[in-house]
């Protein structure tokens, strides 16, 4: 596929979200098997909801829901950061981890392309 087909290919946002993605699913190979159901499937879900939203707000013919699909993908790494931070809590994960920024970066991406589309 090319990015003249896909036109979330070419947004940075997207591309950062796919990086959180990857790191979420390295994290969550080593929580407890107990987790496995649990928090671990928690956190991979709201990261893989967040460049998902952002490639169906792209695909979408105006930008009222572009914006509104670019406000979930925002909810959804929200969420994430929440329980990666349970995370630390409970002893699964070093609070200095790479993938804090990570999600900072992503966010800081998508608030940018959020006003953008907004405007």
């Amino acid at each position: 596929m090319t990015e003249d087909i896909r036109p979330h290919y070419r947004l940075e946002a997207w591309k950062e979200a796919r990086v959180v993605v990857k790191s979420v699913y390295e994290i969550s190979r080593r929580f407890p098997p107990e987790e496995r159901y649990g928090l671990s499937a928690q956190i991979q879900r709201s990261a893989v909801s967040v460049p998902s939203n952002i490639a169906e707000g792209a695909a979408r013919s105006g930008a009222r829901e572009f914006a509104q699909s670019l406000s979930i993908a925002r909810g959804s790494l929200s969420e994430l950061g929440t329980r990666l931070l349970i995370a630390v809590e409970l002893g699964y994960l070093d609070r200095n981890h790479v993938v804090f920024s990570f999600v900072d970066r992503a966010s800081r991406l998508l608030t940018g392309l959020h006003k953008s589309v907004k405007e």
